[in-house]
């Protein structure tokens, strides 16, 4: 009898012993799970574009990666996102932007942004689609220069703005070929400027420059809105372009673009002839 009293009791004691173990890894598992390591930071990208002429400008996104400056050319890439999507250029204006990925990463200086672009990517002129040649995006993939430094247990946003009309070339019968323009763009030191224009047409442009960048886009159909994307923080001429022979194009002057604020012009009136 005092045996069996003895089995029993070890037997609650291993179940004992059993259960505090798993819940102690259990917490253990969710407390590491949630502190996050102070030796690297987290990098968030996005793309936009400037309006063009075309219907669609359709490219096929494959590899998002950066460089890590003092690594060589080859072991140095760290992919943000591989994960293979198509995006119409065309629809990443007045606000609209394609999120290209977020990872975390180790804190240090990096030097490059990189794009690596698959087969299938394409332009529609007028209705029709044609194929759309990007020299090396398949390969070697769309390198761009930009210095930026992550911290510990830091965001750092960047913005990759596409010139379309600046980057795509008819080489031949329709034959296009993309010699990518982008801009790169801090998010932490740039704003946005927006508005809204009456009257309006769809070919209305709204543009400001950044050096030698021109920043444009055509105000939205439907209220005659419009937002400049990615402007590093500063003073600014925004040009109108009524795109109508009936109203006067106008330029504002002396806008000022405040770091992480949208500068509103309100409505802008253009003037009749």
């Amino acid at each position: 009898m005092k045996n069996h009293e003895t089995v029993n009791s070890l037997i609650a004691l291993f179940a004992i012993v059993l259960l505090s173990t798993v819940g102690f890894i259990g917490c253990t598992d969710e407390s590491n799970s949630n502190n996050s390591n102070p030796s690297q930071g987290e990098i968030k990208m996005y793309l936009v574009d400037s309006p063009s002429e075309y219907d669609a400008v359709n490219i096929v996104v494959t590899e998002v990666a950066v460089h890590f400056e003092s690594s060589d050319s080859v072991s140095g890439w760290i992919v943000i996102n591989d994960s293979v999507r198509t995006v119409n250029l065309l629809s990443l204006t007045n606000g609209t932007y394609e999120l290209l990925g977020t990872h975390r990463l180790d804190i240090g200086r990096y030097s490059q942004v990189r794009l690596k672009v698959g087969t299938g990517s394409n332009i529609v002129v007028d209705g029709q689609y044609y194929p759309l040649n990007i020299p090396s995006g398949t390969q070697t993939g769309l390198k761009l220069n930009h210095q930026f430094d992550i911290a510990s247990d830091a965001l750092y946003e960047l913005t990759l703005d596409f010139d379309v009309s600046r980057s795509i070339h008819l080489t031949g019968n329709h034959q296009y070929q993309m010699r990518p323009v982008i801009r790169v763009a801090a998010n932490l030191v740039s704003g946005t400027i927006g508005g809204i224009v009456v009257p309006y047409l769809s070919t209305t442009l709204v543009s400001t420059t950044i050096g030698s960048d021109t920043v444009s886009t055509y105000v939205t159909t439907i209220s005659g809105a419009f937002k400049l994307m990615a402007l590093p923080a500063g003073n600014y001429s925004v040009m109108i372009n009524s795109g109508s022979e009936a109203y006067y194009d106008s330029t504002l002057t002396g806008i000022a673009v405040i770091a992480h604020q949208n500068t509103s012009l309100g409505t802008i009136v253009l003037r009749h002839r």
